[in-house]
């Protein structure tokens, strides 16, 4: 699944015409700082200032709320109102006396629009908060008040060309940057190119021109130029210094996003919407004109068409639009309750589908609070060396330091050691080395080079041992011995790094992954990140509501399933990053669907896993945090991630977690469910309401020599229908419901219309007979009487089947409608029974219907409750589902 972006980007046969960074790819550091009007020591306040009044803030076009007036207009961009429209004008050219039936139409759309509008200019203003809430920066030198420089971390949309970058492992690049200078820098530009390898980046001195020199730039593509990042791309391991030389819609993601905004993927759920709204429609068009037919048969080509007309009404679910945005809207409120923020709507469908959730170990199943529990010497004894040359090497790195890190910098005590040296270079750490090293002076003529990193990894460089105070060579059989011990501290959940040094004559060139190699193992560092209290009941709880947990994580393979027996995972089967390496798309299948933990993952193989599970059917959510995890954040169906998360991780999620929490994630997966059930309640209650309503109209047709419902009744009663509707979005959901993941499924739809719109009709018949031969309503001059008691008939079936349907148990008895529910409806059946009884009533053509009559009625709704039961019972036997 690739963002926006990435599909506009790839779609695009040239690159946009002017990109400023790539005028200034080649040109020296100096003479570009000039041009800029700034230096190494940055920018000071009035520089900003101005020049945030000139260029704007540094965003590219994206999707902002509209200006109310466009959200207003679009409110009425909907087929149901557009059909409503169209027949409120013909009534008026049809009876231009008679303004009644516009009028009622023209309330129902109004109703429709104004609600509408209004929870999506709150939703939207509520998004645009929640949004907030999850920020990216910047770190960047700027000149304070009192003349000196400083590095401070600034918001990414206060950025300003001739801004000072410094970039890092796991930074997203803010804005378009001319490199100054980089250390084995590599980005992702996966976001513009759809490439998922890194590119190496480098500063003038280094990079090497391109044929043809700076003109042939302008014709090659400016992605290639090895001088300059992009705004969007982010960092996978290097630093860098650079300038800004484009920000906002100057940039080159700008330019491209500029031209795509307001366009959009359409999901699953935004496809299911859609599909529901035509079949109703094209139901319309079936119906409305069999209906139209036999009434211009019995009465005249005017009645008939009126009727007909207030049919199509009936027939309209105009609420569609409006109970689906107040769904979302109020789930990603109450989510945001729940510390999860929805950055985007329609994913908290997904959210509720999810049925597998991968999701990394560190902070998730544990703590996130590692602490150094050993630190010893190649013989598994205390060594106070790999602990001072481990603190070393976390000291000096400028790369992204990671909780491990920070654990060996808590010994605060050697701090005094780092006094003595200064760091001449770095070799920053990628996923595919699993190391990083620092090279240090300290005056005595050498350079120390020290190195920590995965177990197999370090020991594969290293061509000697320290053993107390000698150097020995490191044979093959030792390698084995140290491996079996550091398995043993694995078997106990600690987390092994092995630390080597080697030192060397001094040397002017910069230092390279090559140095890396002939070191001397000096020790190990133990690490324990206990399992969380939590989340041994979360992984329950997920797999009581139907989610299956899988763990993918770059970590070691017997920490992870030390960690993950703890929790109640199955660990029977377990991979590594080399055992998916060569399979192919069958084999892989076969693999991850038996697989429960993977483990010593690279980015790649980890977004290969989540492929897989979507290619075999399952809605994936993945969980994750850090840079490694962005290219499987973009290829779930649903990534997730935490505020606290790298930038790239955040930007390619679709729900950030305020707490990395799996119990917060489960009660996330439960509101979906709801949302997403109360959207698809309402679509099937009216479906198959209005289903069953045409099909009473039909019938009645046949028969009656009179209109069965005056086209005024038929409005004002699907007025009161659509109102009681109002309240679906606070229902509460059945337990049973919630318990397993729920997809979009369109072609129930008219599936469930046949089986449960013929109910009502059969006691809309019932009644029919009821009317003409108990109360004599079977005569013109009677129609009113007849008309009157259809009228409250098919209201109270329209309005009970709400409770009927929002549950697979028993209404009333098993299962009954929250408060806001029970309240509107009975308010609405209330006023419809009244309606007869007062000038409203007349003016409607109804009639006071005899006491005897609401017996009679009582029975049949009895009745009609009893049926609708019977049938959801034997749909459910049958099909094995319900809403």
């Amino acid at each position: 699944m690739m963002n926006r972006v990435t599909q506009a980007a790839k779609a695009k046969t040239a690159a946009p015409q002017h990109v400023a960074a790539a005028q200034d790819a080649f040109r020296e550091n100096d003479a570009l700082l000039s041009s800029l009007d700034t230096s190494t020591a940055g920018l000071d306040e009035e520089q900003i200032t101005e020049r945030l009044e000139r260029d704007g803030v540094n965003e590219a076009a994206h999707e902002k709320p509209p200006h109310w007036t466009l959200q207003l207009l679009r409110a009425f961009n909907n087929p149901f109102i557009v059909v409503l429209v169209i027949l409120a004008v013909v009534q008026v050219f049809v009876t231009p006396d008679d303004l009644s039936g516009p009028i009622i139409i023209a309330v129902m759309v109004g109703i429709s629009v104004l609600l509408s509008f209004s929870q999506e200019y709150r939703s939207s203003r509520a998004a645009e908060k929640l949004k907030a809430m999850v920020r990216n920066t910047a770190t960047v030198t700027r000149r304070a008040s009192d003349g000196h420089s400083e590095r401070i971390e600034v918001p990414v949309n206060e950025l300003v060309v001739g801004d000072i970058v410094h970039l890092a492992a796991g930074d997203m690049v803010p804005a378009d940057l001319r490199l100054l200078t980089a250390k084995d820098l590599f980005i992702s530009q996966a976001i513009l190119t759809g490439e998922s390898l890194p590119v190496e980046k480098a500063g003038p001195a280094q990079a090497h021109v391109v044929e043809g020199g700076e003109h042939g730039v302008q014709k090659g593509n400016p992605l290639d130029l090895p001088t300059v990042c992009y705004m969007g791309t982010n960092v996978v391991s290097g630093t860098a210094t650079a300038v800004a030389v484009a920000t906002g819609p100057r940039t080159y993601l700008g330019s491209l996003a500029s031209s795509i905004v307001g366009e959009r993927v359409q999901t699953s759920f935004d496809r299911g919407v859609r599909s529901v709204s035509w079949l109703l429609i094209r139901f319309m068009l079936v119906m409305v004109p069999v209906v139209l037919g036999i009434q211009w048969y019995k009465h005249g080509f005017l009645d008939a068409l009126m009727f007909a007309l207030s049919v199509a009404v009936g027939l309209t679910p105009e609420m569609l639009p409006l109970i689906v945005t107040a769904n979302l809207a109020k789930g990603a409120m109450a989510m945001s309750r729940r510390k999860v923020v929805v950055k985007r709507l329609n994913a908290i469908q997904n959210f509720g589908a999810m049925d597998v959730l991968c999701t990394d170990k560190t902070g998730t199943l544990t703590l996130d609070k590692i602490v150094l529990e050993r630190h010893l010497d190649l013989d598994g004894e205390d060594s106070d060396d790999a602990l001072e040359y481990g603190y070393l090497n976390s000291h000096f790195q400028t790369g992204l330091k990671n909780l491990m890190d920070k654990a060996v910098l808590a010994h605060r005590d050697l701090e005094p050691i780092v006094a003595r040296y200064r760091v001449v270079d770095e070799i920053p750490f990628d996923f595919q080395r699993r190391r990083m090293s620092v090279v240090l002076a300290n005056g005595d003529g050498h350079h120390l080079l020290v190195c920590k990193g995965a177990v197999e990894e370090m020991l594969s460089i290293c061509s000697t041992e320290r053993r107390g105070e000698d150097i020995v060579p490191m044979t093959d059989e030792r390698r084995r011995e140290i491996k079996a011990m550091t398995r043993d501290l694995n078997e106990d959940g600690l987390r092994v790094l092995v630390v080597a040094i080697k030192q060397q004559a001094p040397s002017n060139r910069a230092y390279g992954v090559a140095d890396e190699a002939a070191l001397t193992a000096i020790g190990c560092l133990a690490f324990l990140d206990p399992p969380k209290d939590t989340a041994a009941t979360a992984i329950a709880a997920l797999h009581h509501h139907g989610v299956e947990v899988k763990v993918i994580t770059g970590d070691n393979e017997a920490v992870t399933r030390k960690i993950c027996r703890e929790v109640g995972l199955n660990v029977e089967h377990s991979a590594q990053g080399r055992d998916i390496e060569p399979l192919d798309d069958d084999a892989l299948d076969e693999l991850v669907r038996r697989t429960t933990v993977f483990a010593k993952m690279s980015p790649l193989q980890k977004a290969r896993v989540v492929t897989s599970l979507r290619r075999q059917g399952h809605t994936v959510g993945f969980l994750g945090d850090g840079i490694n995890d962005a290219p499987a954040l973009r290829e779930a169906d649903v990534g997730i991630s935490v505020d606290t998360a790298t930038d790239i991780a955040k930007e390619s999620a679709d729900i950030i977690l305020l707490e990395k929490n799996l119990m917060v994630l489960e009660e996330g997966v439960l509101e979906g469910r709801i949302t997403f059930g109360n959207i698809i309640k309402y679509i099937k209650m009216t479906a198959s309401s209005n289903f069953g309503n045409v099909l009473s109209m039909v019938v009645a047709s046949f028969f009656l020599p009179f209109l069965p419902m005056l086209p005024l009744q038929v409005l004002v009663l699907n007025l009161l229908y659509d109102i009681s509707q109002l309240s679906i979005p606070f229902d509460r959901m059945d337990e049973e419901y919630l318990r397993k993941p729920r997809k979009w499924d369109a072609s129930d739809i008219g599936r469930f219309m046949t089986w449960i719109g013929p109910t009502s009709s059969i006691f809309d018949i019932t009644t029919f007979a009821l009317l003409w031969f108990v109360f004599g309503a079977n005569s013109e001059a009677h129609q009113s009487l007849f008309q009157s008691g259809w009228f409250i008939e098919s209201l109270l079936t329209q309005t009970l089947v709400v409770h009927m349907i929002r549950t697979r148990r028993i209404p009333f008895l098993q299962s009954i409608a929250a408060a806001p529910v029970l309240a509107l409806t009975t308010a609405i059946i209330v006023i419809g029974m009244v309606i007869p009884y007062t000038g409203i009533g007349l003016k409607l053509g109804m009639l006071e219907l005899p006491s005897s009559y609401y017996g009679w009625l009582a029975v049949t709704v009895v009745a009609y409750c009893a049926l609708t039961q019977v049938v959801k019972v034997a749909y459910m036997r049958h099909y094995r589902g319900w809403l």
